[in-house]
Protein backbone atom coordinates (compact mmCIF):
# COMPACT_ATOMS: atom_id res chain seq x y z
CA UNK A 1 0.00 0.00 0.00
CA UNK A 2 1.60 3.30 -1.10
CA UNK A 3 1.05 5.75 1.75
CA UNK A 4 3.06 8.29 3.68
CA UNK A 5 0.70 9.32 6.48
CA UNK A 6 -2.64 8.59 8.11
CA UNK A 7 -4.66 11.27 6.29
CA UNK A 8 -7.04 9.99 3.59
CA UNK A 9 -5.05 12.00 1.03
CA UNK A 10 -1.71 10.40 1.96
CA UNK A 11 -2.13 7.48 -0.44
CA UNK A 12 -1.00 6.84 -3.95
CA UNK A 13 -4.24 5.04 -4.85
CA UNK A 14 -6.33 8.20 -4.56
CA UNK A 15 -4.27 10.34 -6.95
CA UNK A 16 -6.19 9.16 -10.05
CA UNK A 17 -9.54 9.76 -8.36
CA UNK A 18 -8.56 13.27 -7.29
CA UNK A 19 -7.19 14.01 -10.78
CA UNK A 20 -10.41 12.79 -12.36
CA UNK A 21 -12.41 15.10 -10.07
CA UNK A 22 -10.32 18.05 -11.23
CA UNK A 23 -11.01 17.14 -14.87
CA UNK A 24 -14.80 17.22 -14.38
CA UNK A 25 -16.83 20.09 -15.76
CA UNK A 26 -18.77 21.17 -12.67
CA UNK A 27 -19.54 20.63 -9.01
CA UNK A 28 -22.57 18.43 -9.68
CA UNK A 29 -20.45 16.05 -11.76
CA UNK A 30 -17.83 15.94 -9.00
CA UNK A 31 -20.51 15.19 -6.38
CA UNK A 32 -21.83 12.37 -8.56
CA UNK A 33 -18.33 10.84 -8.77
CA UNK A 34 -17.93 11.15 -5.00
CA UNK A 35 -21.33 9.46 -4.51
CA UNK A 36 -20.28 6.67 -6.87
CA UNK A 37 -17.06 6.08 -4.91
CA UNK A 38 -19.01 5.95 -1.64
CA UNK A 39 -21.63 3.61 -3.11
CA UNK A 40 -18.95 1.27 -4.46
CA UNK A 41 -17.70 0.70 -0.93
CA UNK A 42 -21.15 0.51 0.67
CA UNK A 43 -22.44 -1.96 -1.91
CA UNK A 44 -19.43 -4.31 -1.73
CA UNK A 45 -20.70 -7.42 0.02
CA UNK A 46 -17.45 -9.37 -0.14
CA UNK A 47 -13.93 -8.38 0.75
CA UNK A 48 -13.34 -4.65 0.12
CA UNK A 49 -9.99 -4.24 -1.63
CA UNK A 50 -7.66 -1.50 -0.37
CA UNK A 51 -7.75 0.77 -3.46
CA UNK A 52 -11.57 0.95 -3.41
CA UNK A 53 -11.54 1.51 0.33
CA UNK A 54 -8.95 4.27 0.04
CA UNK A 55 -10.96 6.06 -2.65
CA UNK A 56 -14.12 5.78 -0.52
CA UNK A 57 -12.20 7.20 2.43
CA UNK A 58 -11.01 10.22 0.44
CA UNK A 59 -14.53 10.68 -0.96
CA UNK A 60 -15.82 10.78 2.64
CA UNK A 61 -13.09 13.30 3.48
CA UNK A 62 -14.22 15.51 0.59
CA UNK A 63 -17.83 15.36 1.79
CA UNK A 64 -16.69 16.23 5.33
CA UNK A 65 -14.63 19.16 4.00
CA UNK A 66 -17.73 20.54 2.28
CA UNK A 67 -19.75 20.53 5.49
CA UNK A 68 -20.05 23.66 7.64
CA UNK A 69 -16.92 23.74 9.81
CA UNK A 70 -15.56 20.60 8.14
CA UNK A 71 -11.85 19.80 8.06
CA UNK A 72 -10.00 21.42 5.16
CA UNK A 73 -8.83 19.39 2.19
CA UNK A 74 -5.08 18.96 2.06
CA UNK A 75 -4.01 21.41 -0.61
CA UNK A 76 -1.03 19.39 -1.80
CA UNK A 77 -2.93 16.18 -2.55
CA UNK A 78 -6.58 17.17 -2.66
CA UNK A 79 -8.52 18.38 -5.69
CA UNK A 80 -7.90 21.93 -6.85
CA UNK A 81 -11.45 22.36 -8.13
CA UNK A 82 -14.29 23.33 -5.79
CA UNK A 83 -16.55 20.55 -4.54
CA UNK A 84 -20.18 21.71 -4.17
CA UNK A 85 -21.57 21.70 -0.63
CA UNK A 86 -22.93 18.20 0.01
CA UNK A 87 -26.36 17.38 1.38
CA UNK A 88 -26.90 15.63 4.70
CA UNK A 89 -27.99 12.61 2.68
CA UNK A 90 -24.55 12.44 1.06
CA UNK A 91 -22.91 12.92 4.46
CA UNK A 92 -24.95 9.98 5.79
CA UNK A 93 -23.79 7.87 2.84
CA UNK A 94 -20.20 8.89 3.61
CA UNK A 95 -20.62 7.60 7.18
CA UNK A 96 -21.89 4.27 5.80
CA UNK A 97 -18.85 4.11 3.51
CA UNK A 98 -16.52 4.86 6.44
CA UNK A 99 -18.13 2.02 8.39
CA UNK A 100 -17.52 -0.30 5.44
CA UNK A 101 -13.87 0.75 5.04
CA UNK A 102 -13.27 0.24 8.78
CA UNK A 103 -14.95 -3.20 8.83
CA UNK A 104 -13.10 -6.46 9.45
CA UNK A 105 -13.53 -7.58 5.81
CA UNK A 106 -11.75 -4.50 4.43
CA UNK A 107 -8.19 -4.78 3.17
CA UNK A 108 -7.42 -1.16 4.09
CA UNK A 109 -8.50 -1.76 7.70
CA UNK A 110 -6.58 -5.02 7.81
CA UNK A 111 -3.38 -3.40 6.51
CA UNK A 112 -3.65 -0.39 8.81
CA UNK A 113 -4.50 -2.49 11.86
CA UNK A 114 -1.33 -4.50 11.22
CA UNK A 115 0.76 -1.32 11.34
CA UNK A 116 1.93 0.88 14.19
CA UNK A 117 -0.07 3.75 12.65
CA UNK A 118 -3.37 1.87 12.80
CA UNK A 119 -4.74 3.78 15.82
CA UNK A 120 -3.88 7.14 14.21
CA UNK A 121 -5.57 6.05 10.96
CA UNK A 122 -8.72 5.04 12.83
CA UNK A 123 -8.65 8.34 14.76
CA UNK A 124 -8.48 10.18 11.42
CA UNK A 125 -11.55 8.26 10.22
CA UNK A 126 -13.37 8.99 13.51
CA UNK A 127 -12.67 12.72 13.01
CA UNK A 128 -14.31 12.47 9.58
CA UNK A 129 -17.34 10.77 11.12
CA UNK A 130 -17.66 13.65 13.59
CA UNK A 131 -17.49 16.21 10.76
CA UNK A 132 -20.21 14.33 8.86
CA UNK A 133 -22.77 14.60 11.65
CA UNK A 134 -25.83 16.75 10.94
CA UNK A 135 -25.18 20.48 11.23
CA UNK A 136 -26.83 22.38 14.08
CA UNK A 137 -30.30 23.69 13.24
CA UNK A 138 -29.01 27.27 12.99
CA UNK A 139 -26.72 26.24 10.11
CA UNK A 140 -29.12 23.83 8.40
CA UNK A 141 -31.87 26.42 8.20
CA UNK A 142 -30.03 28.67 5.76
CA UNK A 143 -31.00 28.57 2.09
CA UNK A 144 -29.08 25.98 0.12
CA UNK A 145 -27.34 24.71 3.27
CA UNK A 146 -26.04 21.25 3.97
CA UNK A 147 -29.57 19.93 4.52
CA UNK A 148 -30.62 20.82 0.97
CA UNK A 149 -30.77 18.07 -1.63
CA UNK A 150 -29.41 18.90 -5.06
CA UNK A 151 -31.50 18.12 -8.14
CA UNK A 152 -31.16 14.46 -9.06
CA UNK A 153 -29.29 13.59 -5.87
CA UNK A 154 -32.04 11.41 -4.39
CA UNK A 155 -32.44 9.35 -7.55
CA UNK A 156 -28.74 8.53 -7.59
CA UNK A 157 -28.38 7.31 -4.02
CA UNK A 158 -27.45 3.74 -3.35
CA UNK A 159 -29.49 1.49 -1.07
Amino acid sequence: MGFWGTSPFDRGAVADFVGDLDDMADGAERLAAIREALCSAVEETGYLEAPEGEVALVAAALVAAGRPGGPPVEERYGPTEVIAEPSQELADLAVRALDRVLAADSEAAELWDDSASGPAWRASADALRTALRPAPESVRGRAGGAGAVADGERENRCP
